[in-house]
């Protein structure tokens, strides 16, 4: 049986993608249950700095969900299929460890949404992208509504949703919804490349920094100082942070082991 989700490793960073490449890597019951299962054994593994989401095949990233099952479902487990891909994607999004959407071609509804729950995007020239649900009579189910006011403002996210616009990777990165445009055959290796000079950096201080932008965006400026104040607490007794302060001394690189 042909594996849904696969993981590669290299070094600290993992790549996961999403292996249904003859139906543009579309969402289906047992791909979310396999993606989900793939972050929850990363969440607690020590190793694991970055995780990196992209499709497989050069057309999708992913198409959203998997409209041929969906026929097929009633409206109770229509009901579970949302709860089932939000909550992986709220996973996915509070992952302790930074995570990166490589978007190697469309991203509509489900597809964009999950980029939207990663914590950078980096999209090749021939990405499209949308949240294109309204044009079937339903509404983003998986956090789109609630994630892309957060990134591109409320008045374009509206613009975006109402008129279930596609729209293209230069388009994307103008408005601040991907963190860069690369061309196709250069795209891997870039966002590997932000991969790699995250992980080289200390991956407590890396996961209380993403806890406290994440938190603190949420909150007034005073309850945010706070909660970053509270995540700096945390990083002071660790062994990375005198390592961070010995290799400065001693000129060198540091070498951080989430310690």
């Amino acid at each position: 049986m042909e594996e849904l989700v696969l993981e590669e490793r290299r070094g600290h960073v993992v790549l996961l993608t999403l292996n249904r490449p003859r139906v543009m890597n579309a969402l289906n019951f047992p791909m979310l249950k396999a993606l989900k299962g793939k972050l929850e054994s990363l969440w607690f593994d020590g190793e694991v700095r970055v995780v990196m989401v992209t499709g497989a095949g050069e057309r999708a990233f992913c198409a959203g969900a998997d409209l041929k099952e969906r026929a097929t479902l009633s409206e109770a487990q229509v009901k579970e299929f949302i709860r089932t891909i939000r909550d992986t994607f709220t996973m996915l999004e509070e992952m302790p460890k930074p995570t990166i959407a490589v978007m190697n071609g469309v991203a509509f509804g489900g597809g964009l949404e999950m980029a939207l729950a990663c914590d950078l995007r980096y999209a090749a020239e021939s990405a499209r992208m949308g949240l294109t649900e309204t044009s079937l009579a339903i509404i983003p189910g998986a956090g789109g509504t609630q994630r892309l006011p957060r990134v591109v403002g409320k008045a374009k996210a509206k613009e975006l949703i109402f008129t279930a616009r596609r729209i293209t990777a230069r388009e994307a990165a103008g408005i601040g919804l991907v963190n860069e445009v690369v061309p196709d055959n250069g795209l891997l290796e870039r966002a590997l490349e932000v991969a790699q000079e995250i992980a080289s950096n200390g991956p407590l201080a890396v996961a209380q920094a993403k806890y406290a932008i994440n938190m603190g965006a949420e909150v007034e400026i005073h309850a945010g100082l706070f909660i970053e104040s509270r995540c700096y607490d945390n990083i002071i007794p660790t062994r990375d942070r005198l390592e961070g302060l010995k290799a400065f001394q001693e000129k060198r690189k540091p070498q951080y082991k989430g310690e």
